[in-house]
């Protein structure tokens, strides 16, 4: 294998079904560095429920972006696209192969297809659109966002609070429909 021509493997599928152990058994193999693609490991004390490798697993085979936050702090899909490209420079600085590990899909399609440019959060419009949920229901707000922009809502589970929340906040702040990918 050539170590100089940037590869990066994408090891991906749903949970349990291998990925990470696979992993480990390629790891010095391929002189790689796992960086994690799992929205649920990044949090730390979150081990129950996850498939996050124990700490034995990790101390042999570290993986980036595991434990970096903790439940109560905000991570994004922005947050973790700049993490996954510094990470994967810096394994690339280091003569290592990347191999991203996980099944957050939406984590390898924003790699594959970069970030959508949306605008910052408006916390006061978020605040108006979960007072409007706390009066009404997700039902309404998802009614709403139908009117608005109906192929945002058609990809958007009508009891997703967040990414309806996000849509509209979009639509208000912008103007224009949320761009759907």
């Amino acid at each position: 294998m050539n170590k100089n021509n940037n590869t990066v493997i994408f090891l991906m599928g749903p949970t349990c079904c291998g990925k990470t152990d696979l992993a480990m058994k390629i790891y010095n193999k391929i002189n790689a560095e796992i960086i994690s693609v799992d929205s649920s490991l990044v949090y730390k004390n979150m081990n129950i429920g996850t498939a996050k490798p124990n700490k034995y697993e990790l101390e042999k085979f570290p993986h980036k972006l595991v434990d970096i936050i903790y439940p109560n702090e905000g991570y994004s899909v922005a947050n973790f696209y700049y993490d996954a490209l510094r990470e994967i420079k810096l394994c690339f600085l280091k003569k290592k192969v990347p191999l991203l590990v996980g099944g957050t899909m939406l984590y390898y399609k924003i790699l594959l297809n970069g970030l959508i440019n949306l605008p910052e959060k408006n916390k006061y419009l978020i605040n108006r659109i979960f007072d409007y949920i706390k009066n009404n229901s997700s039902t309404n707000l998802y009614k709403k966002l139908f009117k608005i922009d109906f192929k945002s809502a058609n990809n958007i589970n009508k009891n997703d609070i967040y990414r309806l929340s996000r849509a509209l906040e979009v639509y208000y702040t912008t103007g224009k429909k949320k761009v759907v990918f």
